[in-house]
């Protein structure tokens, strides 16, 4: 009776554990079959969801000095290529930047040189060209047959240009425009402006009085700051007066003046004539790109240029952080093609190397954003007839040509007022010496 016990027991402890285990490899099954089915469905996203085009807009590397305050001991001829130009530095940071475009890119770019796949424009500074060479270097290393000397990893890769004078792509601010002076000359009488303004005065005054720059204000004095910022990275003393707290409070209204330009006071208008001109060409290619031609191979358009260059583009994406953009610093604009045809672009932002480019996001879509909501949503900040805009409101304008006109009559009266009176004068004078020489003849007569 007992052993029959004990055997029932045996048996329904081993049905237990049968069916536990059962339940146990039900359950293994079960995610494995999900963890296939995800790995598929990725898989499926993934080779849906295509790179056909690329734009990188990039600031030069680390330089010299544009220039040097009147009091500097550090004058040009303390930098060994003189103001202005990339450092050592500047070529190591965009040859590392290179590099990065090359691992980034691996899958999408022919491994060697294809003159076809990729376009360079560069303003027409030494550094932005150099910073364009030494970033070519990094990106395409000669392979087989394109080292033609064993001894040198490098090759020689076209990087286009035009002359600064001509140059309205790629160099912010632009100056030609009589309506953006108007909107910068209302943007100093905001009360964010004065503000900022009276809060620095003591500030811009000690840069003044140290300094010797007579025309010291809070847009102008971003240029000591970048002249101490350049000779405290190469290791050059900087005076008695630049404390810590001095050059974080430079800092501040150095990246203050960067908002001044292109924010701060109708953003959207400054945009479509500035940086509303280079995001038009961006967005033009961008859409030409979404059409498939079998025949284009085009992939990568590679933009070099200036801090003021992001800031533009930035605040015309009303993405702009607000800050500077650094040595090398990357924006980066991709054009994706799903199997559907559908086509979307995605943004990043790459200003420290030791960290990824952060995803950017255009205000009012998504992270990947579907091409046609991004031309959208763009649109108001991109100006049709920017020469047009550039001419000052009617209403101004009547306004200056009453008060021209009103000037010149006054010029005018009062230059005829003079002359009549030197004529008057002049007659006066002549007819009295007249009379008494008829007096004296009569007189002389008589007797």
């Amino acid at each position: 009776m007992y052993q029959l016990e004990q055997e029932k027991e045996k048996k329904k402890t081993l049905t237990l554990r049968g069916s536990r285990a059962e339940q146990h490899a039900n359950m293994v099954s079960r995610e494995v079959i999900f963890l296939v089915a995800l790995t598929c469905v990725c898989g499926q996203v993934a080779s849906e969801r295509q790179l056909v085009y690329a734009t990188v807009l990039f600031r030069h590397g680390d330089r010299s000095p544009v220039k040097a305050f009147p009091t500097d001991p550090h004058q040009e001829n303390a930098w060994p290529q003189g103001f202005g130009q990339l450092s050592q530095d500047g070529m190591r940071q965009h040859y590392e930047l290179g590099q990065f475009l090359r691992t980034r890119y691996q899958n999408f770019l022919n491994e060697s040189y294809n003159r076809q796949e990729v376009l360079v424009r560069s303003t027409d500074y030494d550094r932005t060209l150099m910073s364009a060479e030494a970033n070519l270097a990094g990106l395409y290393p000669p392979k087989g047959q394109q080292i033609f000397r064993p001894s040198l990893q490098w090759q020689p890769i076209p990087v286009h240009t035009v002359p600064q004078s001509e140059e309205r792509l790629l160099s912010f601010p632009l100056r030609d425009c009589p309506r953006y002076e108007q909107l910068m000359n209302e943007t100093e009488h905001t009360a964010e402006f004065l503000n900022i303004t009276t809060e620095y005065r003591d500030l811009i005054e000690l840069v003044k009085n140290k300094t010797g720059v007579k025309n010291t204000n809070v847009e102008t004095v971003w240029s000591v700051y970048d002249t101490l910022f350049c000779e405290s990275r190469h290791n050059l003393s900087a005076p008695d007066w630049v404390t810590p707290d001095v050059m974080e409070k430079l800092r501040f209204l150095k990246d203050f003046g960067f908002q001044v330009i292109f924010g701060v006071h109708k953003q959207q208008e400054k945009s479509r004539l500035q940086g509303g001109l280079l995001l038009g060409e961006i967005v033009k290619n961008l859409t030409d790109m979404a059409a498939p031609d079998p025949h284009r191979q085009l992939k990568l358009m590679m933009l070099s240029a200036h801090d003021t260059t992001l800031a533009a583009l930035q605040a015309s994406l009303s993405v702009f952080n607000g800050k500077q953009p650094p040595y090398a610093s990357c924006h980066i604009i991709e054009l994706y093609r799903d199997e559907n045809g559908s086509s979307s672009v995605s943004m990043f932002y790459r200003n420290d190397t030791s960290m990824k480019p952060y995803p950017v996001q255009l205000p009012g879509c998504t992270l990947d954003c579907p091409l046609q909501d991004f031309i959208k949503i763009t649109k108001p900040f991109i100006s049709d007839d920017r020469d047009k805009e550039c001419q000052l409101p009617s209403q101004w304008r009547d306004r200056k040509v009453i008060i021209t006109l009103a000037l010149s009559v006054c010029v005018l009266v009062i230059l005829i007022a003079i002359i009549l009176y030197v004529i008057c004068r002049y007659k006066k004078s002549s007819s009295n010496r007249g009379y008494h020489h008829v007096i004296t003849q009569d007189i002389g007569d008589e007797s």
